[in-house]
Formats: structure tokens, C-alpha cells, sequence
């Protein structure tokens, strides 16, 4: 007969779950979102039940512990574990239930601190869940967003808060150090969003890389928290990730800002850059008429449409030239009513083809970089109520938060053999070209 996993164990496994079943990313955020508030108090009120009976699940009441001391003293609480009572807790975003355990042989009755005396008085999903991810950091924070939300007497202790609180900030800060020497990328994803971290300032940005591997598999990168998306910044995030052994990937996929272009074409000189064509779009939209803007939208996309070559089409060079043929006549049709929003398409117009080098297979994929930029998009929805982050620190956890688990359902690319050739010829031409003998 399966063993019943722990009520903290089985939030964990239907996270898991939700990024196995194929559903929109939308969707599974919201789930995650609920299902983490869930594993917050759940994870709390287990914690509870630690510190009053004075040892961890499955532990014997004869075993030893040590004391703040160091000093190890005998348990003298009596009583044990009893299985557990669903009850409903109201949210904003709906009730959730958590598993109450209870308790058989105690001397004392055990009482949650958690929830008071009203357990369905609490409304704050978003109060709990930032205060754990966001205000993590802060043990006087957390147990005040915890007061606020359930009521004054709805208070954890210091060691339950700090326990809860460390193990996330110690799982991120792994993650912030580990080594990448063995991540090999065929596609590098790079991006930023705009927060408020700090009173009285500006949004800034947090910057974010994730990529696809040799294998078609999908890898968060990294991220980091910046001033500004100045070449500086772009420069020392690419180059930490350098030094932590990724190597440079055929194709770097961004939108078109100045300092991550720069910085980019510095660091990873040898690979080719591809500027989102979704971003392109918006920029040339944004110089057309509101009565002309459906028409020059989808002149636009018919730009990169490939369908009228047939099935025998295949990537490299030569269709290359033919979509940049495909740019001068969209400028010859549209450049007399909107020279504004030609002058746009033609800047920087040889990043909008390097994807066509690629494999077919791939390009709806690596032609934008909209992906990372709609995770970016829940997240700052998730975090809307707060206004602002209280700390940069804070506002990288919750990022990375919703990012590391989101990426866990992030699709990779297919791999067909034909693709691998093509992946396999650009790598020896971009990363390894042949030395030549007699410099000219």
C-alpha cells in the first residue's frame, strides 16, 4: 500500500504536476500562485506543531535535541501526531484548504498561533505569499504582514519565521552560484522588466537570460537586479555568467536595447544576434496611422512569411537575401506615406534575418523574445498590490520565485536530424572556424 505523503510534500508534488499537463502558462501561474499559499501556511502551522511538541515528524519523543545552549536536554512534552482535519482558509483569489493536524496524548491542547481564533478572517493570498518570497529576507517584516492580514494575535515565532524564510533565500542563493560549465546553448534568451525596488525611485530593471540547450532542452540562465539597462550592467551580468562556464551560444535572441546590444556583441562575439521581430513590429506600428495599421501589420509579417517557397525550402544564406529583398520593396510600397516607419524597419536591419540561418523547425521560436517577456508580464501582475518592492533583494526573490518555477513548464525545441546538421555545421563555422596557415 503507497505511503500517504506529507500534507507539505503533496503541495509540492501538485506544483510539480501543474507544469505536466500542457496548460497555458496564464492559467498555471495562477495555480502556482494559489498552491503557494497553500504550502506557506501549511509549511507554518507544521512548523508549530515542531516547536510544541519538540521534535520533527517521525522523530521519537525519547530522542535527544539541542538546546539554544548547544546543550542537549531530554524531550518532555508528551503526545504525538494524529493525521489531519481539512479547513478553509479565504483568499482573495477563493478559499484554499490547508490539512490541520491534530494532536492525541498531550498534556497541553495546541493551539495554531497562525490562525488565532478565526481561521477564515484571513484575505491577503497576496499579503502572504509576498511576505514570505518578498519580505522573506525580514523576520520584523513577516510576522507584520502576517499581524495585518490574520490579526494581532496571529503571530509565529521567531524561529518558525526564520526557518521558513532561510530555506528559500539559501535555495536562491544556490542557484545565484552554481556552475554552468555544463550548459551548452544552441539559442540565449536575453531580457529585462522594469520593478520599483526602492522609495522614491524610478522602476528599474531586472535583467534575465534563459536558453536552450545542444539538446533542445530549456534552462533558466540567470538574473540579476541593475541600475539601468546600460551596457555596463548588461556587460557585468553576461560576463558573471562567463566566468561560471557558459559558453557562447549561436544565437543570442533580445529586443533592440542599445546596452544589451553592445554589450552582447562584446561578450559573445562570435555568435550572431537576432533583434525580435515583435518588438520591430511595435516600433514600425507606432509611426503608421490607426486606419492603416491592420494593413501595414500584416504587409509587415508577410515580410517573413515563407510559405510561397514551398516545402522544399532550406535555411542559410540564400534566405537571408531573399527576406532582405522582401525589406526594400515593403520600404518602395510604404516609404512615401510613412518614411518615419521605414527609416525604423531599415536601423539595424540585418539582425531581423540570422534566425533564417537556422533550422525551420525553429524559427517561430527565435525570431522573438516575447516568452520570457510574458512570465515578466504575471509577474509584475502578481505584485501589483504591494506597489513596490521593499528592497532590491526582496525583488529579485520573488522574480526568480516565479520564474524558476515557471521554467520547469517552459517547451523545448524539437530536434530532427536534418536540424541538428544545420546547428552542427553553424557551431564549427561561428564557435570553431579553421585556423588559417599563411595569413593574408
Amino acid at each position: 500500500m503507497a505511503r500517504t505523503l506529507p500534507p507539505v510534500q503533496a503541495i509540492r508534488a501538485e506544483i510539480d504536476a501543474l507544469f505536466t499537463e500542457g496548460r497555458d502558462l496564464v492559467e498555471v501561474i495562477e495555480d502556482v500562485a494559489r498552491l503557494g499559499a497553500r504550502l506557506i501556511i501549511q509549511t507554518a502551522v507544521e512548523a508549530e506543531v515542531d516547536a510544541f511538541l519538540g521534535r520533527a515528524r517521525y522523530q521519537r519523543a525519547t530522542t535527544a535535541i539541542a538546546s539554544d545552549s548547544g546543550d542537549e536536554r531530554p524531550l518532555v512534552r508528551p503526545g504525538h501526531r494524529n493525521g489531519h482535519c481539512p479547513t478553509t482558509v479565504k483568499t482573495t483569489s477563493g478559499p484554499i484548504t490547508i490539512a490541520r493536524p491534530k494532536l492525541r496524548g498531550t498534556t497541553d491542547k495546541f493551539t495554531s498561533r497562525l490562525f488565532g481564533t478565526g481561521v477564515t478572517r484571513t484575505h491577503a493570498l497576496e499579503t502572504l505569499v509576498i511576505a514570505s518570497f518578498v519580505r522573506g529576507l525580514s523576520v520584523r517584516d513577516v510576522e507584520g504582514a502576517l499581524a495585518d492580514a490574520l490579526g494581532p494575535e496571529a503571530a509565529l515565532s521567531k524561529s518558525t519565521v526564520s526557518t521558513i524564510c532561510q530555506a528559500i533565500v539559501a535555495e536562491y542563493d544556490t542557484w545565484c552560484r552554481r556552475d554552468l560549465t555544463g550548459v551548452e546553448l544552441d539559442y540565449l534568451f536575453l531580457d529585462a522588466s522594469h520593478f520599483k525596488m526602492h522609495d522614491g525611485q524610478r522602476a528599474e530593471p531586472i535583467l534575465a537570460a534563459w536558453g536552450i540547450t545542444t539538446a533542445g532542452k530549456p534552462v533558466f540562465v540567470g538574473l540579476a537586479a541593475a541600475a539601468a539597462e546600460s551596457t555596463d550592467a548588461w556587460h557585468d551580468f553576461l560576463t558573471d555568467l562567463i566566468a561560471r562556464g557558459l559558453k557562447p551560444p549561436l544565437l543570442i535572441i533580445s529586443d533592440g536595447a542599445p546596452g544589451l546590444i553592445s554589450a552582447a556583441e562584446q561578450v559573445f562575439a562570435p555568435s550572431l544576434r537576432q533583434r525580435c521581430l515583435v518588438h520591430r513590429a511595435r516600433n514600425v506600428l507606432a509611426k503608421v496611422s490607426a486606419g492603416d495599421q491592420a494593413e501595414v501589420k500584416a504587409a509587415y509579417w508577410q515580410i517573413f512569411d515563407l510559405s510561397e517557397l514551398g516545402d522544399d525550402v532550406k535555411p542559410g544564406q540564400h534566405l537571408v537575401d531573399w527576406v532582405q529583398r522582401r525589406i526594400d520593396a515593403f520600404a518602395e510600397t510604404w516609404g512615401g506615406r510613412y518614411p518615419a516607419a521605414v527609416k525604423c524597419l531599415l536601423t539595424d536591419r540585418q539582425s531581423l534575418t540570422p534566425y533564417l540561418r537556422f533550422p525551420l523547425e525553429h524559427h517561430k521560436r527565435v525570431r522573438h523574445s516575447n516568452f520570457i517577456e510574458r512570465t515578466f508580464g504575471e509577474t509584475r501582475r502578481r505584485v501589483k498590490v504591494i506597489g513596490r518592492f521593499p528592497g532590491e533583494t526582496s525583488c529579485v526573490s520573488l522574480v526568480w520565485a516565479v520564474l524558476d518555477r515557471a521554467s520547469r513548464g517552459w517547451r523545448g525545441f524539437t530536434m530532427t536530424s536534418k536540424g541538428l546538421r544545420t546547428l552542427h555545421d553553424l557551431r564549427r563555422a561561428l564557435l570553431h572556424p579553421p585556423t588559417q596557415l599563411h595569413p593574408t
